[in-house]
């Protein structure tokens, strides 16, 4: 290489947590395709209710520019028959996870000026189901914990955005869509779902909104009334 030569540029660098999911998978294809490196570690390699694993996988990044907390399960149940342990990690792994990973995020992120940190919420959050207080608890919180994030990071050009993915087909939600299909559908103005490969086309394609952050985006076609 000449000195006139330009530096080489390294490709920018995302983490998934929950990297074994099937939304995880698909927002990796996504960003991989248009030239990120991308880490997607399971729970098994980094479980983000730990702040000493959340920390080391971090700290092992030369560089983080976009952030998807993606970790999430569910452990629905009506709310006398839900155990405190079931709402417990429910909220430790959707809300508790989001705010240690994003604490070790800020740490790069404030250095570079720069980072992006995504979300991923729930139309629960908006509209709670029945049988579900522990996980919509925890998605209503994320909204909160993102949009104050953008709010305290904006002046470092940090953005925070929450993205709610819709009903998606994924190994999470088969069981109850094998059981509940027709209303679910049903509830959807346009009769059918989103997938996990046009949502992480979207989170892909929000990255590139330099200007939005603090913003929620609901990616399906269920209608509710905003008060």
């Amino acid at each position: 290489m000449s000195s006139q030569d330009p530096a080489p540029i390294s490709p920018p660098i995302a983490l998934i947590t929950g990297g074994a999911g099937d939304l995880a998978q698909a927002i990796r294809a996504e960003l991989e395709a248009q030239g990120w490196q991308v880490h997607a570690p399971s729970r098994a390699q980094m479980d983000v209710t730990d702040k000493a694993q959340v920390q080391a996988v971090m700290g092992s990044l030369p560089r983080l520019d976009l952030l998807i907390h993606n970790a999430g399960f569910l452990r629905d149940a009506s709310l006398l028959k839900m155990t405190e342990r079931d709402f417990h990690e429910v909220l430790q792994v959707h809300l508790k996870g989001a705010f240690l990973t994003a604490q070790a995020a800020l740490k790069i992120m404030v250095k570079q000026r720069q980072g992006h940190i995504v979300t991923i919420g729930s139309f629960s959050a908006l509209s709670a189901p029945a049988g579900q207080a522990n996980y919509a608890a925890a998605k209503a919180g994320l909204i909160a914990l993102t949009q104050s994030l953008a709010a305290e990071y904006g002046p470092r050009n940090i953005r925070a955005n929450c993205v709610l993915p819709g009903f998606l087909e994924t190994k999470m939600s088969q069981p109850l869509l094998e059981k509940q299909r027709p209303q679910i559908e049903a509830a959807h103005a346009l009769g059918r779902l989103n997938t996990p490969q046009e949502a992480a086309r979207y989170i892909a394609f929000l990255h590139t909104m330099e200007n939005v952050s603090g913003q929620v985006f609901q990616l399906d076609s269920r209608v509710r009334r905003w008060v």
